[in-house]
């Protein structure tokens, strides 16, 4: 495959990384998905749209979790499940706590620390549904919390857990809240406020009483939100002691399954020396790519084809090579 160019209308890391997230597409290889429902811990479930293909336990799957404030209904979901199945993989489109209409699933808010949420995504496929191989795929906040999930199983992982992939991966949250703030990232920083607001007030028609709307109305910031709401409802005594017990690179010298990191060294929410550290480069089961245009999430490249969105054609690419069961069933 080659390396990454990016589009030449796109060398600006802020129009590739919100046209990548606003670009309208289709995907018309991607069958209809079934809704379904994972446990991840008692009275609490996750929303899970599941592109199954025939004879399910003789095929890998492909988990993703998209990033905050997204869905799986986020385009780079769509575009790297539909890239998945048609090269026949299984593919679960999951949703964050209360993400994608799911706010009757759970009682509580998402964040960035859940890595037990995904645990239990893929024991339940593995246990219920027999599947043989299991990828997990990870967008921005989506990145750290498999990436942790790794880490936190480190050798203990189950066999049928193959390899993972993070795409601008915030492994550090605080340095990641701290880039938001800058006044470069402002549209972000708005974007995510005035959701994060808005979905915590419909959360809290759903459960009276059960989430704290205190102070809402004054945030203004992702850390400011954070520590008024996410640290309180989750028993942390403000959001850097969220963040600090939150972030995977925590635990990513533990991981020990193959693990792709890829990012932009342009990334603006994502700062390319979070992941430039040790504790990823002494791994020798995590591999780091950073081309140095790409914006957070982008990765629209000049060629047509199915390089186009590289970033996904890349990630399909790294979990070819890990797939070892059936290998016959994979398309080229």
């Amino acid at each position: 495959m080659r390396p990454f160019e990016p589009h030449p209308l796109l060398r600006n890391a802020h129009a590739m990384t919100i046209v990548a997230a606003f670009l309208r597409r289709r995907y018309p290889d991607l069958s209809p998905a079934e809704a379904r429902e994972f446990e991840v811990a008692p009275g609490i479930r996750l929303l899970g749209l599941v592109h199954w293909q025939p004879a399910r336990r003789e095929r890998p799957a492909l988990v993703l979790v998209h990033g905050l404030e997204g869905s799986s209904e986020s385009g780079n979901m769509l575009g790297l499940a539909e890239k998945a199945f048609r090269a026949g993989f299984s593919v679960v489109r999951m949703n964050q706590r209360n993400c994608g209409a799911s706010e009757r699933l759970s009682p509580t808010l998402y964040n960035s620390g859940l890595s037990g949420d995904y645990r239990a995504v893929l024991n339940e496929l593995v246990q219920q549904d027999g599947v043989p191989e299991i990828f997990f795929a990870g967008y921005s906040m989506g990145g750290n919390l498999v990436m942790k999930m790794a880490g936190e199983l480190g050798a203990d992982a189950p066999p049928e857990f193959r390899a993972l992939a993070v795409v601008c991966p915030a492994l550090d949250l605080s340095a990641c809240s701290d880039a938001l703030s800058e006044s470069r990232n402002f549209i972000y920083q708005r974007h995510f406020v005035r959701n994060l607001q808005a979905r915590t007030l419909r959360k809290a028609r759903v459960f009276p009483g059960t989430i704290r709307v205190e102070g809402l109305a004054r945030v203004r910031t992702v850390r400011e939100f954070d520590d008024a709401i996410i640290a309180p409802q989750f028993g942390f005594r403000d959001a850097e002691d969220y963040y600090q017990r939150s972030s995977a690179l925590r635990v990513i010298d533990r991981v020990r399954v193959p693990a792709l990191i890829l990012t932009a060294k342009d990334d603006p929410v994502v700062p390319y020396h979070t992941l430039d550290v040790p504790a990823i480069r002494e791994n020798p089961n995590v591999t780091l790519e950073a081309p140095a245009h790409g914006g957070h999430c982008g990765f629209i490249s000049r060629w047509n084809g199915p390089e186009r969105f590289w970033g996904e054609a890349r990630v399909l690419e790294f979990f070819r090579r890990h797939h070892q069961v059936a290998a016959g069933w994979l398309a080229g």
